[in-house]
């Protein structure tokens, strides 16, 4: 402030005149339309009781509208980026009495614009889509790791799936995996979609090209749980956690080297050797798994059907997209075709080709982004998969798992939130498997 005073007094007309002619700001107005994707549903259910969020990604600031007739407007808002999410959920009952249904659940509808950019008046459309309703729904994904000195730096990251229902479900050919898609903005080489995704439908000899998109999804990798149909039963309420590295992670333990791994600060990881199942990559032909990856005799093991690199390594970023779905019949699952990338250059031989899996084969989905705005890229999971995305604040290494959010608790049994948007469903714990948010 007091610089200012320096400055001789011939001049400040002139500063004055620059300023008074530096352009400002001019608010806007925007129209959001409501509808249901399904035209039956837009004259059987009344969107009355739909929610309306909007944030503004520069200050962070969240507003919640409710529309009168479908309609919301945004009157002399500030031009920039925003997320928009709308969604509104139709209790089974009233859901089954209208529409002639038999839905065991209530049933959420989700509609979602991420990232948006605002500069000019306008109208939008917000297409509402119904969620999944699984049985299994992934309940904590602890991408994040450790601290790389004083932890277990990504070695101790773990999935879990949990029994949402009120009866026992069987994990046997449970099937879980990541999904592959534009992991940078600043990556050129490939063909996009234009919301900036990658377009599938100009991956080399891709069949059905116009449905490339819209319905499937391509996989990084993809496990599955192994039994004979009733050998892994899980009781309501309870879940599985499925573990890079089934070991104890707060004790000092000898790699497949021959080396001893140590531990300088037990608090930042978890113990994994009660996990239920690890993924190893020890068994694969012609691979040498990282010295870290062990074998637990105690623990069964994934079956493996793809996969990337020399250990089952979460994105520590936060920029996987996460699916799981059930199939008895292990030859539908293996008969997937698999496409390269989309890439501008025609593909070598050698090339990795993605399992291209139907989205309406998914009991469930989430999708994790990088902590910081500028970091996330566009989103590989739609609006009737998951609306919205979860994250760790801190980011890689910060010992941060998201993790599903209690809706409910009846007899001791707790129903978890599962509307089909990750970013009201879950929240952020110090990683704890097998534990729970709230």
């Amino acid at each position: 402030m007091k610089t200012r005073y320096l400055i001789p007094f011939l001049i400040l007309p002139f500063i004055s005149c620059k300023k008074d002619n530096t352009p400002s700001v001019q608010p806007l107005d925007v129209q959001l339309n409501l509808k249901y994707a399904s035209d039956d549903l837009n004259t059987t259910l009344d969107l009355s009781k739909a929610v309306v969020k909007i944030t503004n990604l520069a200050t962070k600031t969240s507003s919640v509208y409710s529309p009168s007739q479908g309609v919301v407007n945004l009157v002399s808002i500030t031009p920039g980026e925003y997320d928009i999410d709308a969604s509104i959920t139709i209790p089974k009952d009233q859901y089954n009495s209208l529409t002639g249904q038999a839905s065991l659940e209530d049933v959420t509808f989700n509609a979602s614009l991420k990232k948006i950019s605002l500069t000019n008046s306008t109208s939008l459309d917000l297409e509402l889509v119904a969620g999944l309703l699984g049985d299994f729904i992934i309940k904590q994904i602890y991408y994040a790791g450790s601290d790389n000195k004083e932890g277990a730096v990504f070695r101790d990251q773990f999935f879990e799936v949990y029994n949402n229902t009120d009866r026992v479900l069987y994990a046997d050919s449970l099937y879980f995996g990541r999904l592959w898609g534009r992991q940078s903005m600043t990556s050129g080489s490939d063909y996009y979609q234009p919301n900036d995704q990658l377009d599938w439908s100009k991956s080399l000899g891709m069949v059905n090209a116009d449905r490339a998109n819209a319905e499937y999804v391509y996989l990084r990798d993809l496990f599955m749980i192994p039994g004979n149909g009733r050998t892994y039963p899980v009781e309501p309420g309870k879940s599985i956690v499925i573990a890079q590295n089934a070991l104890n992670h707060k004790a000092p333990f000898v790699g497949n080297n021959g080396k001893e791994v140590s531990i300088k600060n037990p608090d930042l990881t978890v113990d994994l050797s009660i996990a239920n199942f690890e993924v190893y990559y020890g068994d694969i032909p012609g691979k040498t798994p990282f010295a870290t990856d062990i074998d637990n005799p105690a623990v069964p093991n994934v079956e493996i059907l793809d996969y990337t690199g020399n250990d089952w390594i979460l994105d520590n970023l936060g920029r996987d997209g996460y699916v799981i779905f059930k199939k008895s019949d292990r030859s539908s699952v293996e008969n997937l075709k698999s496409y390269n990338e989309p890439s501008v250059s025609v593909p070598t031989s050698t090339a990795k080709k993605y399992r291209q899996l139907p989205v309406d084969w998914i009991m469930d989905a989430v999708e994790v982004q990088p902590n910081t705005k500028d970091a996330r890229i566009p989103k590989k999971l739609t609006a009737s998969l998951d609306a919205g995305f979860t994250f760790a604040p801190l980011g890689g290494y910060s010992s941060q798992s998201v993790i599903r959010r209690t809706e409910k608790t009846t007899n001791g049994v707790r129903k978890l939130r599962d509307t089909n948007n990750s970013t009201a469903d879950f929240m952020v714990i110090k990683a704890n498997p097998f534990g729970f948010g709230d």
